[in-house]
């Protein structure tokens, strides 16, 4: 009898998609009424239009892309969004009711418990190294040297584990014991790595990560829950997961920015070597946690490849060819991706044609939307580029008058999702407020 895994491997990928765009408008969710099932349904098909680029909706979608806005909204400071998982969910599940928008992307902030117990040093958060009112920061650094990319090449989990994950997390430190996964292949070299798991440095590492992976268990019910009220009062959750550009694995994550841009001219060959290695790997990170169940939408932000920061032929070379790999993958597994494209990819819009149409969505920073829009009519959907500055310090004139322009030069023939430019922390509640009643008044098709 065939499984149902096994019926889902033989979708192509637009019947993947397909199916999981058909779960998320019919969740299964007990809706609290007959007008929030209306509203979920019509949500759900205005986006889904908008960003497959199957008709034109009814009207212009408006979303916030959002990351501590929602809880700065309901009087929560950034510690406490961070450290009381329940108020947090409720937080944000009174956002999205207030603003009765289509999508508020971006859910829960990391756990705080969890994260002070294994003391990442790529980040500094509130009441870990920012006072509690500051949103987190990361810490640029050279995580890995450069003559560890043979290291990384050859063996990316056993580098990550046993270099990387002690190097930058204090109570991850014992991991550096970890032996050789290979010893387990035979009875008598199998004690030799069993062993680092019984050394002391080892068991105090294992004893954290046990405490956080509990915290993070607690943190995801209470996100869990939240996400399904928020469903059953009309709010869709259409995110599955988050990923990263190979390029950007490296220089965010490993090398540092100065560092990875150096390595364009110094050590290109191990560069590309190792972004390419990376594809698959970052592949099956992402999907193995990604089931047929899971929404459609996985978000990616891009980092290293803007226009200042590289040429449009380093572009070309190093960025480009290896996160096209990534979408094809990501393709290939039913799913859209969630281009966050921070800064500005103004030269970069001809590339971005080569894509699957309706397979990719593009939420540009400070690209020019309208040139964006021209370039890439028929393969993506445009979001965004409604400036932060403007929703922090604006007035709410202003940001309709931002907003109307948007609509009336980038909306037409559908394709269009009226957003910030970026994720969203500070901003005033009347200018987000401007912003989503623009998209409901003048984004009418």
């Amino acid at each position: 009898m065939e499984s149902r895994q096994d019926a889902w491997s033989q979708l192509s990928p637009s019947e993947k998609l397909a199916a999981r765009w058909a779960r998320a408008l019919s969740p299964g969710t007990p809706f609290v009424s007959s007008e929030a099932e209306a509203e979920y349904r019509a949500r759900v098909t205005r986006l889904r239009k908008a960003w497959t680029l199957e008709g034109v909706p009814d009207r212009v979608p408006v979303c916030v892309l959002s990351n501590f806005f929602p809880f700065l909204w309901a009087g929560l400071t950034p510690y406490e969004a961070m450290y009381d998982y329940q108020r947090a969910a409720d937080a944000w599940l009174k956002c999205g009711r207030e603003l009765e928008m289509d999508l508020l992307a971006g859910l829960m902030p990391p756990p705080g418990r969890a994260l002070d117990l294994i003391s990442p040093k790529l980040y500094s958060w509130p009441g870990h190294g920012l006072p509690k009112e500051s949103t987190y920061q990361y810490n640029e650094g050279e995580w890995m040297l450069a003559d560890e990319y043979d290291h990384l090449i050859s063996d990316p989990t056993g580098f990550l584990l046993g270099e990387y994950l002690p190097r930058t997390a204090a109570g991850l430190e014992g991991f550096a014991q970890h032996g050789a996964v290979g010893d387990m292949a035979q009875i008598y070299t199998a004690p030799s790595y069993l062993m680092t798991w019984g050394l002391e440095e080892m068991r105090s590492s294992i004893d954290r990560i046990s405490k956080a992976g509990r915290e993070v268990l607690e943190w995801l019910a209470c996100q869990a829950q939240a996400i399904d009220r928020a469903r059953a009062g009309g709010s869709p959750v259409l995110v599955c997961g988050l990923a990263a550009a190979p390029f950007d694995f490296v220089g965010d994550t490993l090398r540092g920015t100065r560092e990875v841009y150096m390595d364009m001219y110094r050590r290109p060959a191990k560069l590309l070597e190792a972004v390419d290695k990376l594809v698959p790997v970052l592949l099956r990170w992402l999907t193995r946690r990604i089931t047929p169940q899971s929404p459609p939408i996985v978000v990616i932000p891009l980092h290293k490849g803007t226009d200042r920061s590289m040429s449009d032929e380093q572009f070309k070379e190093f960025y480009w060819p290896s996160l096209r790999r990534f979408l094809d993958g990501v393709r290939e597994a039913g799913l859209m991706a969630y281009l966050l494209a921070e800064g500005s990819y103004n030269t970069r819009l001809e590339l971005f044609r080569e894509l699957a149409p309706g397979t990719t969505i593009w939420h540009f920073d400070q690209t020019d939307l309208r040139e964006a829009k021209r370039v890439l009519q028929g393969t993506a959907c445009v979001q965004g580029n409604v400036p932060l500055p403007l929703l922090q310090l604006g007035s709410p004139e202003q940001v309709t008058e931002c907003c109307r322009g948007l609509i009336e030069d980038v909306a037409p023939g559908g394709g269009y999702v009226l957003d910030a430019g970026a994720a969203l922390d500070e901003a005033e509640g009347a200018n987000v407020q401007a912003m989503i009643r623009a998209a409901k008044e003048y984004g009418v098709y």
